[in-house]
Order: C-alpha cells, then sequence, then structure tokens
C-alpha cells in the first residue's frame, strides 16, 4: 500500500482524537504516544488527544503517558482520528468518536484488517508493527530522543525484542536509526520488557509449576483462574510475560495460557515457535494476532478450551508435516 502524506492529511484538522484497541500492548501504546508527541511537535496549533483503556504502568517511561485519557471524552467535533493497530469494531468506547469524526485515518499491520476503516488507510500487513509504520510516516525533521523512544518500544514488543519471525532487515534497520537518537533502549527493555514486580514474580511462578505439556511435549498449557487472581489481588496486567516464558520451554512448539475473566470465560493467549499458525487458532475461535502471537475468548469450562483448542492445532501440525511431505 502507498504510504500516505501524514502531515498533508492533518494539516487542516484543528482537533485531532488518537486510539488504539482495547487492552492495549506495547505495540498500541509505542505508536499512540509516539503520534501523540509527534503532531503535537509538528502541528503546534492543533490540539491533539490520546485516548486508551488504562496501559499497562511498565510504560510509564513513555513520555505524555500521564497524558492518556481514559475518559473517551471529546470537547468538541473530531476533524481527524487516527485508529492505530486495529480495525474500528476494536476501538472499544472510542469506537463512535471514530465513526462521527471528519476524517478518519488507519493505520494497522494486521492480516485481519488489509483493507483498512478509515477514509485514509496505511495498511501493511508484513510490517513488524504499527510503530514501525508509523516511523514510516514521521517526517524527520519532526523526530527526538522521546518519539523514538515510543516508537522503539512498540517494535520492541511486537517482535518480542526482535526475536519473532515478522523481524525483518528493515525492522532492524529502523531500530538502529531510532537508537541513534539516544536514548538508552537497554534500559527501556528491561523496565517494559523483562522487569516484574513481587506480584508478577509469584504468578509467573504458579502458573509455571501448574503448566501441563502434551501431544507429546509439544504443547504446553497453563491456567490461571479468578479466585487466584483475587488472592493475590491481581489482575491481568500482572499475568504479562507469562506466555512468552511458557513458550520457550525446551521441545515446545505451541504456548498456550489463559486466565478467567468471568464464569466459564477465559482469555486466551497463544504463541508458537517455528510452524504452527496461531492466527489461524485464534481466528477459528473469533480472535486475531499474527502468526506466531495471538488471542481470542473462550467459553467453557478449562477443559473444554483446551480440548477444542488442541483440535486446532492438530490441524496446524498436520498441515504442516503434508506440506513437508511433499517438498521431499
Amino acid at each position: 500500500m502507498e504510504k500516505i502524506q501524514l502531515l498533508e492529511e492533518c494539516k487542516d484538522a484543528k482537533n485531532i482524537f488518537i486510539s488504539g484497541h482495547v487492552r492495549p500492548d506495547g505495540d498500541c501504546i509505542g505508536s499512540c504516544l509516539a503520534m501523540y508527541l509527534y503532531l503535537r511537535k509538528a502541528l503546534p496549533e492543533a490540539v491533539v488527544k490520546v485516548s486508551l483503556e488504562e496501559p499497562s504502568e511498565v510504560f510509564r517511561c513513555i513520555k505524555g503517558f500521564d497524558e492518556i485519557d481514559g475518559t473517551y471524552a471529546v470537547d468538541g467535533e473530531v476533524d481527524v482520528f487516527i485508529a492505530l493497530d486495529c480495525e474500528k469494531s476494536r476501538l472499544g468506547e472510542a469506537e463512535e468518536i471514530f465513526a462521527n469524526a471528519r476524517k478518519r485515518i488507519n493505520i494497522d499491520h494486521h492480516v485481519s484488517n488489509e483493507r483498512g476503516c478509515g477514509d485514509v488507510n496505511y495498511i501493511v500487513a508484513g510490517s513488524s508493527s504499527t510503530a514501525e509504520l508509523v516511523y514510516e510516516l514521521f517526517d524527520r525533521q519532526y523526530m527526538d530522543a522521546e518519539i523514538a523512544k515510543a516508537v522503539y518500544i512498540g517494535i520492541v514488543h511486537d517482535t518480542g525484542i526482535f526475536n519473532y519471525s515478522n523481524t525483518s532487515p528493515k525492522t532492524l534497520r529502523a531500530a538502529a536509526e531510532l537508537i541513534e537518537y539516544g536514548f538508552d533502549f537497554t534500559e527501556v527493555i528491561d523496565e517494559t520488557f523483562y522487569e516484574k514486580t513481587y506480584t508478577q514474580n509469584q504468578l509467573l511462578g504458579r502458573a509455571l509449576l501448574e503448566s501441563i505439556m502434551f501431544m507429546g511435549g509439544k504443547c504446553i498449557v497453563s491456567v490461571i483462574d479468578k479466585k487466584t487472581l483475587d488472592f493475590y489481588n491481581a489482575s491481568s496486567k500482572d499475568l504479562e510475560g507469562v506466555i512468552n516464558q511458557l513458550r520457550i520451554t525446551k521441545g515446545v512448539e505451541c504456548a498456550i495460557f489463559m486466565y478467567e475473566t468471568g464464569n466459564l470465560e477465559y482469555k486466551v493467549s497463544l504463541r508458537s515457535c517455528k510452524y504452527v499458525d496461531v492466527r489461524k487458532v485464534a481466528a477459528f475461535f473469533g480472535g486475531g494476532g499474527h502468526v506466531r502471537a495471538a488471542g481470542c475468548t473462550i467459553n467453557g469450562t478449562f477443559y473444554d478450551a483446551i480440548n477444542n483448542i488442541s483440535k486446532q492445532i492438530e490441524l496446524q501440525m498436520k498441515e504442516y508435516k503434508e506440506k513437508n511431505k511433499k517438498m521431499e
């Protein structure tokens, strides 16, 4: 898809509204705050606002974090709405604002949103992250260390610190350019990716201790129920990183982590290492994501959920084996 002229599209706007998907992750938060900082600098006459569901505290190191509005309040008509890292149905409370905006810009890298949902779209399904895409659209004369840090955090989180298959030479070149702005990129990774609270470490420990390997050790699953979350006075934000730790278990191709969100309702995170397309698995249950990282919500008991997910993973494994046989 051809690049859009971002500043040209926004040049006459008095009110610009930026938002992303519900339960924002590192890419969503990094992209939204990078866009917010960039437009405030490039278009000082415009009123720029960023609204998201309450983001994780680990991203407080990004400038503008405290200016994120979780109320989705709108003061007057929105001239330009910029939807990042999602299509409109995942905007949550911001979807109505998006629908009523004079101009809607959609920037995303998810395959499920290949056509875009805005009046103006920049969708590149093969890109590592939405953060990489917004960086492509930024005029370098307005770049600075804080904007670069926000973009870098977005890229780092959606590539698993450049470990996922969506990392390309282009991604690494962008990362190299970004760190030249002088922020402490090692500290950023530690603060937003590795550093855990004591509660997070306790929950991670329980998840690992109670995990189960199956399919001959090719899959691993763990679950945290609502009773456990309540015992630790924890929320879903305290479970970040569990799925990635499960994924790196030796011999495992596919990792599944579930936590209870309601009566017989589970939020499911999926990760794979080499050949299982977890995006297809998640899509079967109405979810989505990427080839190596995806998620969905499933209703039923834990055992029902695992049985149903297992069937879809088995289909992926069978498809992979048949494909390899044909190539031999």
